[in-house]
This record gives structure tokens, C-alpha cells and sequence, in this order.
């Protein structure tokens, strides 16, 4: 057979089925029609005969069916009539209809938000030409990405593995193009950048490696995209204008690819400009120091046939050649690969579990309501018996009536699905061109695609398999005979239903649910009152950038007493401090620390590894941190003076064993410059609200000038108010000073970030899952009361007590919700662990924690029993026997 001929009769055979079932009905009609010719010719009256002939030839309808199937091209015509029907039989249960398809569309929308959530933070790889090679080179036992330039150099040079290596770190500079200056987030990159991932440019050209010639030898910007269309309206004669960077010149050479954000995937920069001139851009002189380590990430393409394992086995070569030849700025170089995305493991390695845990949450929400519609298509067939039994009896197969059912619950995974998916396109869009941090460039790179409609498909296809094979068993071994003769089904028996293990999975996974939105709920409420280290209340942060305005080294300090002494005389205003980073803002830097004696200063004999800071006097005070013994700096502390340090708790512990032994004792960085303890303060939180408690100590800003400070003012003013003081203060001393004013309490949203966003996520997976328990209880409950109205009301006839009814009607649903509960409450113990990373003193063993839990499944519980329970009060025994 040909192939047109072939569609030719498949054609036929889908739509020309009136023929073949005339075909059928004339076959069938002959048959009888013979039988009763033979019968009447021995006597019988003709309308006997032909009775009788039907009666032993049975169910028409049957053989119709079979010779249906045996016919090739009937699946369309089969397909079309049991969408048909179940649609109607659907139709006709709007209660039922609307409640599954809603149940099973949140279940499904939970788990497409969380997949495309998964799938543009971690799964999507950049958006670069061949982004599967693409690695970026993380080193040390924490994986850390940050590097020296020093460092990137031997890398690049001496590594056999990658095409090219690039090097990149995140500043802030300002920018000026001859009217309104703008603060402005860079990339600074190697000049090989671009050249290493194989862009081309939108417009104009990039730079290149062949471009730099030492420290600031190519002052050159590219573009990005969005900023040239932003700041210059597309303005195509933009390249080869000359911008001021901190009052330094730059040539705009060109305008980077429209869809590239980018090697960090949640942070877009204005622009990029090379390394190189690091000094003009941060205002510091540190590009050639091999200990000081501002690059945020190394990328390349490996070469091809390269496996990773091989290229960390190469570069093993050259951490060792760094550890044998700079012992005191490397120490042990164990380097690793992972795919560039999250900033290394410091966001990586939380992100990925947070989200893998909300991943198994949404997957228990679908299972959850799995079992639910499990539950209900269960009860529908046991109400729906004796249809089933009288269609059995009339001829129809179990095959055909198991497909019917397969195509109901086909029918409401597609619409739920369909309704989830678009939900979660509405919610992902909207959290796309979401802004948490307005002062960031930051986006979200989860913009839906084809892979999670995709992934919700599949999650309705396998949803209405699952909840499709419930009724099963139940059907093929329904007896039509009893069915018809005993007229309804029975009231539940005492053995255990499949029904109810669907029922106590469902209130388990509840109770999981609930378990951790207690625990995330919990941590973010002992995150907001415990203690920083600091006083947020009644700050605020105001961040002049003297770099930005052309102020460095001692002029950048000069500029920083000025400002201090000007906002002192703000009224209102009670203290005014300096500090270099605000703790729990914007990271932190962190250095070795060596005991006084130590004479080889290599990373693996330190004392500690301390944070950072670099403190005016006055920082504790407008701080709110407790001073625990000595004093603080003072601006006598300077470059003339013996160099001095405030420590906190850890540090002076760690380094000499108690508060009172560490005054006036010494300690060596890196550098082997010895330091004197004059202070030590109360321990806080200093990079984010999980970490374990850390060393930390704080410099005087008049021995270690900083070209970038935060001023810490603490008033009992308004903070409206005190903003606009402030604003007027320093605009007063330079016009063209940056500057950025907010609350402490409002710097901290970045540092509650994660923790809120999980109690969020988690609080709302929680109230879908009591939702699912509610209505799985609920129908358990009511299916139970109604089927035993009859005996319910002999009960109340004969006297029974009302607590005596309702353990009677609801007794095993009450049963199960406890054992449910008590199960799901053992494995959400388990499954909160997760949040450790996550939920500051996020703990399961929480004796509220546990209390809150059983309160909200007892609540689920009287809530889903309310109605039914009302119902099996209020039976009346005489119309009940009435209607009998």
C-alpha cells in the first residue's frame, strides 16, 4: 500500500463512520432476524420469536463495541466519543468540576513558579555563545570565587585547559556626561572579557587585552544595551563621545549585545570599563597586590575535548607553582569549576538548597493533591456504582468504562494545567521586572519559557494518571448483579480503604507544610529581635562616595571630617560615625590573622580570619554597639601613631583566650605589621544572619584612609526629616557629591531578604496545603454522613448522645486527621532542617513551633468536620424513615 493510499483509508476510516456503523447495524440485524425466521418456522408467533431471538443473542451494544475495536482508524471516532461524554458527565457535577480543576491548578502553578524559579537561577546557563563549556574557576574549601589580579594573571597564563580566561568584579562609580551626574554600577573586566566569550558588539567595538599597558592605560567604556537606551535614548553617535568616571575622561568605544546582562545573573551593569585603570575607578592601589582579592570571578570556555576533570587537574599545576612561589599571599590553592551564575558558592550553595527544599514542597502540594482528587474520583465511582453496573450489565466492556474515567480525569488535568500554567506565566513575569533592592541593578532572570510549559504538561499528564488509577481496583470488582439488587452501595466497613490512605498521606503532607512555615515563620521573628552587634532603630546610612566627587587618600579623609563635623551640627542629631561598610549591608572584607610570635605568616598557622572594618571615633556610639572594655579610636590614632585595633568577643576568645588577657596585647596581619588591642566590643552579625559567629575587628580610619565610607548618624529626629538635613549638610560642602540616604532598618532588608522570601514561599505552600486537607477531610466526612443517614437516624431514635453520633459519623475521619498529623509532624521535623541555610535560628524543636503546629491541624480539622458534623446533628429520624 502506498502512502496516500494508506492516509486515504485512515481518512476513511476517521471520517466516514457512518457508513461502517450502517454496515454494523445491518449485520447485526441479520443475525437476529435469521434466528427468529428459525424459530417462528417451528411455530412460535412471530413477535415471540423475534423476542426471543433477541434475548439469546444478548447485549447488541457488546458486539457492537467489539467489532468497533477490531476496526482500524476507530481511535479518533472512540477518542471523540469519550471526551463527549465525560465532558457531560462532568458537566453535570459543576461542584466536583470546578473544585478539581482549581485544586489541581494551584498544585500545578506552585510547582511551575518553583520550577522556573530553579530552572533561570540555576539551571538556564548564561546567555553566551556556547554556554555549556563556559565554567568559572572557584578555589579553597568554601569555593570561593574572589581572586587578586596577580592571581587572574597566573591563571590565564599558565593554565592548558581554557580557550581564555576573563576576570571581572562589581563598583560603583559616577558618572558625568556634562549635565545631571549619576551614580552608576560597572563591571570592571579584564580586556580579554569580551574576546573570552565570544561576543560580538551591538554597536562600535570593545575593548581588548591588546588595548591595556599598565595601570590606568585604557580609559574605555562599552555600553550596555539597556543604559545606552536609558541614559543616551539610543542615540547612535554615542561612540567616541568622551564621559567623566569620578572627574577622570573615558572614550565610549561601543554598545554591548542587547540580550547580554552580563556574568552574574541576577546583577546588570551600566557598563564596563577594563581593570586596569582599577586606581581611577575604586580610587585604590591595589591592582598588583597578590593578598588583596576584589575580583569577583574568573570565567572561560574550556577547550574542546577538555573535561573538567581534567582542567582542575591542570589547574592543580598551578595552584601548586602559587603555593611553592607566594607562601605568604596563597598559602593552599585548591582550586575547583563551577557554572557561572550565583557569585561562587557565597549565594550559590544557599540558593540551591533553598530552592531544592521549595522543589520537594511544591512536588508534596501535587502529591498532595493527587491524593485529594484520588479521594474524590473514589467516592464519585462509589456514588456512581450503580450507573457503572448498569452499564455493565447492557453490554459495555471495563475496558471502555476504566477509559471513560481515564478521559474525566484527563479532561480536568489538562484544564487544571492549563490554568496553573497560566498563573504561574502571570506571577514569573511580574517577578521578572521585580525590584527588591532599588538601589541595585538587580533582576531576576526567570522569565517563563518553553521548558516550563513544558514541565507543567508533564505534571498534568502524570497528576491525571495518578489520580485516574485510584478507582481502579474498585471497578473491576464491581458486580453489577449485586450492585443492582442491593440498589445502593454500603456504608464504610471497618478495614482500611484506599481512601483512607489517601487521606492520611494528604494530611501528612499538610502537616509537613505547616511544619515549616511554623519553622520560617518562627526565624524570621527571632532574626528581627535579636541582637546585630548594632542598633538599627533610630539610624540612618548615608552613603557619600568621596571617590565619586574626586577625593582620595588624605583628601578623601579631610573631605570624611568635614562631613562628619557638618552633620553633628544637624539638630537633633546625638552622634555621627564612619565606617568604611555597614555590617550586614553590602558583604565584607576579611583578613588572617597571626599571633604576635608567629614569624611565618602562611594561612595555615593564622590565628583566626577576622572581618574588617574602618571605624571614625565616634562609629560605636551612633552604632549602638556596647563597648565591653578599654576604648575606642580616636582621631589621634593616625598615620603618626602606633597602629591600634577594636576587637570584638570572638576575636580577643579566639586570639588570647578571654576579653580581660586581650588589652594591650598585640597581633600581626599578612603584612607582618604588628597591632595593638585597645578595645574590644559586643559580637554581631557581620556578613549575613545564618553565619556562625566570627572574629572581627575595626581600624581607625585615620591610620588606614578609605575613598569609600558610610556616615552612621543616630537622631531622635524624624527620619524624613533628618534625610533632607542631611542632603542640604553635604551638598552644602561639594555640589557634585553622590549621595544615597536610607534608614539602617531599610540597609537590613537586604540581610532579611532570604529569610522573608522563604517564610513567604513557605507560608503559602502551608495554606495550600490545610486547603487540600480541608477539602479532603471534608469530603471524607461528608461522603461518610451521607451514606449512613439511615443508620444515623435509628441512632438519635433510639436515644444516642450527640457525642455518640458524631464519633459514630466522623470518629474515622478524626482518627486518621490525628495519625496524618502525627506523621507529617514527625517528617516536617525532618524537612526543616533545610532552612538552617537559609531562616536565621530557624529550629523545628521550637516548643512554639511544635504547639503552633498541633493547634493548625486541629483547626484544619474542625473546620473540614464543621458542616458535616452540623448535618449529622440535625438528621430527624421520622423523615428519614419516610423517605425509607
Amino acid at each position: 500500500m502506498t502512502l496516500v493510499a494508506y492516509f486515504r483509508s485512515l481518512t476513511e476510516g476517521i471520517f466516514r463512520r457512518s457508513r461502517i456503523e450502517h454496515d454494523l447495524e445491518e449485520e447485526l440485524r441479520s443475525h437476529v432476524e435469521h434466528r427468529a425466521d428459525h424459530l417462528a418456522s417451528s411455530g412460535l408467533d412471530r413477535a415471540e420469536a423475534e423476542r426471543r431471538a433477541r434475548a439469546e443473542f444478548g447485549a447488541q451494544l457488546r458486539y457492537k463495541e467489539e467489532c468497533r475495536e477490531e476496526l482500524r482508524g476507530n481511535f479518533f471516532e472512540t477518542l471523540g466519543q469519550d471526551i463527549r461524554y465525560s465532558a457531560r458527565v462532568l458537566r453535570k457535577a459543576p461542584g466536583f468540576t470546578v473544585v478539581a480543576v482549581l485544586t489541581l491548578a494551584f498544585a500545578i502553578g506552585a510547582n511551575a513558579v518553583v520550577f522556573g524559579v530553579l530552572n533561570g537561577l540555576i539551571l538556564r546557563p548564561l546567555n553566551v555563545p556556547q554556554a555549556q563549556s563556559l565554567y568559572e574557576i572557584d578555589w579553597g574549601a568554601e569555593k570561593s570565587g574572589w581572586h587578586s589580579y596577580p592571581d587572574y594573571l597566573d591563571l590565564r597564563d599558565r593554565n592548558r585547559s581554557f580557550e581564555s580566561l576573563a576576570a571581572f568584579s562589581i563598583s560603583n562609580v559616577a558618572m558625568d556626561t556634562g549635565s545631571n551626574p549619576s551614580s552608576n554600577w560597572v563591571y570592571q573586566t579584564s580586556g580579554n572579557y569580551f574576546d573570552a566569550l565570544d561576543l560580538q558588539p551591538y554597536l562600535g567595538r570593545f575593548f581588548h587585552a591588546a588595548d591595556e599597558r599598565g595601570p590606568n592605560s585604557a580609559p574605555y567604556i562599552v555600553l550596555s544595551y539597556s543604559f545606552w537606551q536609558s541614559r543616551f535614548q539610543s542615540d547612535r553617535s554615542v561612540v567616541g563621545r568622551i564621559v567623566s568616571l569620578n572627574k577622570h575622561p573615558f572614550t565610549i568605544l561601543g554598545i554591548a549585545p542587547q540580550d547580554f546582562h552580563g556574568t552574574v545573573l541576577f546583577f546588570v551593569p551600566d557598563f564596563y570599563v577594563p581593570m586596569v585603570n582599577q586606581e581611577q575607578i575604586d580610587g585604590d592601589t591595589t591592582l598588583n597586590i597578590r593578598s588583596t582579592r576584589w575580583i569577583i570571578g574568573i570565567v572561560g570556555h574550556l577547550k574542546p575535548h577538555i573535561t573538567p576533570e581534567q582542567a582542575t587537574s591542570d589547574l592543580g599545576s598551578v595552584g601548586a607553582y602559587l603555593e611553592k612561589n607566594y607562601p605568604k599571599e596563597d598559602g593552599q590553592m585548591r582550586f575547583s569549576l563551577s557554572r557561572p551564575s550565583l557569585v561562587g558558592d557565597f549565594l550559590g550553595r544557599p540558593v540551591r538548597a533553598f530552592v531544592a527544599g521549595l522543589m520537594l514542597l511544591a512536588g508534596l502540594i501535587l502529591l498532595a493533591a493527587c491524593a485529594n482528587l484520588g479521594s474524590l474520583f473514589a467516592a464519585r465511582a462509589a456514588d456512581r456504582s450503580r450507573e457503572i453496573a448498569l452499564r455493565l450489565s447492557l453490554g459495555s466492556s471495563r475496558s471502555r468504562i476504566l477509559r471513560s474515567l481515564f478521559t474525566e480525569a484527563g479532561l480536568i488535568s489538562l484544564a487544571g494545567g492549563a490554568l496553573g500554567t497560566w498563573g504561574s506565566f502571570l506571577l514569573l513575569n511580574r517577578l521578572t521586572v521585580w525590584q527588591p533592592f532599588p538601589r541595585f541593578p538587580i533582576s531576576m532572570p526567570i522569565k517563563p519559557d518553553a521548558s516550563v510549559m513544558l514541565v507543567a504538561f508533564l505534571l498534568a499528564v502524570i497528576s491525571g494518571i495518578l489520580f485516574g488509577l485510584v478507582p481502579v481496583r474498585q471497578l473491576l470488582r464491581v458486580d453489577p448483579y449485586q450492585v443492582v439488587k442491593a440498589g445502593s452501595a454500603a456504608g464504610p466497613g471497618r478495614r482500611i480503604t484506599a481512601r483512607d490512605l489517601l487521606l492520611v498521606v494528604q494530611i501528612a503532607i499538610c502537616a509537613v507544610l505547616v511544619t515549616s512555615s511554623m519553622v520560617a515563620i518562627r526565624g524570621l521573628a527571632r532574626s528581627l529581635h535579636s541582637s546585630f552587634g548594632f542598633d538599627p532603630s533610630q539610624a540612618v546610612l548615608a552613603d557619600a562616595n568621596a571617590k565619586m566627587a574626586g577625593y582620595v587618600g588624605d583628601a578623601a579623609l579631610l573631605m570624611q571630617k568635614r562631613m562628619i563635623a557638618a552633620l553633628e551640627s544637624i539638630p537633633g542629631v546625638k552622634s555621627v560615625g564612619l565606617v568604611d561598610t555597614p555590617p550586614l549591608t553590602m558583604g565584607g572584607t576579611t583578613t588572617l590573622i597571626f599571633n604576635e610570635n608567629n614569624a611565618d605568616p602562611r594561612p595555615s598557622n593564622a590565628a583566626t580570619q577576622a572581618f574588617m572594618y574602618h571605624i571614625s571615633p565616634d562609629y560605636f556610639h551612633a552604632a549602638g554597639t556596647s563597648m565591653l572594655a578599654g576604648r575606642s579610636v580616636n582621631w589621634h590614632d593616625d598615620k603618626n601613631a602606633p597602629l591600634v585595633a577594636v576587637v570584638n568577643r570572638e576575636f580577643a576568645v579566639k586570639v588570647y583566650g578571654s576579653v580581660e588577657t586581650s588589652l594591650g596585647k598585640y597581633f600581626k596581619r599578612r603584612d607582618g605589621k604588628r597591632i595593638q588591642v585597645v578595645g574590644v566590643v559586643e559580637d554581631g552579625k557581620y556578613l549575613s544572619l545564618t553565619e556562625d559567629q566570627k572574629a572581627a575587628m575595626f581600624l581607625s580610619v585615620a591610620q588606614y584612609p578609605m575613598n569609600e565610607a558610610w556616615l552612621v548618624v543616630r537622631s531622635n529626629s524624624d527620619s524624613q526629616q533628618l534625610a533632607a538635613g542631611i542632603q542640604h549638610a553635604l551638598r552644602s560642602l561639594d555640589p557634585q557629591l553622590p549621595i544615597f540616604i536610607e534608614t539602617w532598618d531599610t540597609a537590613l532588608n537586604g540581610a532579611l531578604f532570604a529569610s522573608r522570601i522563604a517564610t513567604i514561599a513557605l507560608g503559602v505552600l502551608g495554606v495550600m496545603g490545610a486547603i487540600l486537607s480541608i477539602t479532603g477531610i471534608f469530603g471524607m466526612a461528608a461522603y461518610s454522613v451521607s451514606k449512613r443517614l439511615k443508620e444515623l437516624g435509628i441512632r438519635i431514635a433510639l436515644g444516642a448522645r450527640r457525642k455518640e453520633v458524631l464519633d459514630a459519623a466522623l470518629g474515622r475521619a478524626v482518627k486518621l486527621l490525628a495519625f496524618g498529623s502525627a506523621a507529617g509532624l514527625a517528617l516536617g521535623l525532618l524537612a526543616t532542617r533545610v532552612l538552617a541555610y537559609i531562616v536565621y535560628q530557624a529550629t523545628p524543636r521550637d516548643p512554639l513551633v511544635l504547639t503552633g503546629v498541633v493547634l493548625s491541624m486541629a483547626l484544619v480539622g474542625l473546620v473540614a468536620t464543621w458542616i458535616p458534623a452540623q448535618r449529622a446533628l440535625s438528621l430527624d429520624p421520622l423523615t428519614l424513615l419516610r423517605e425509607e
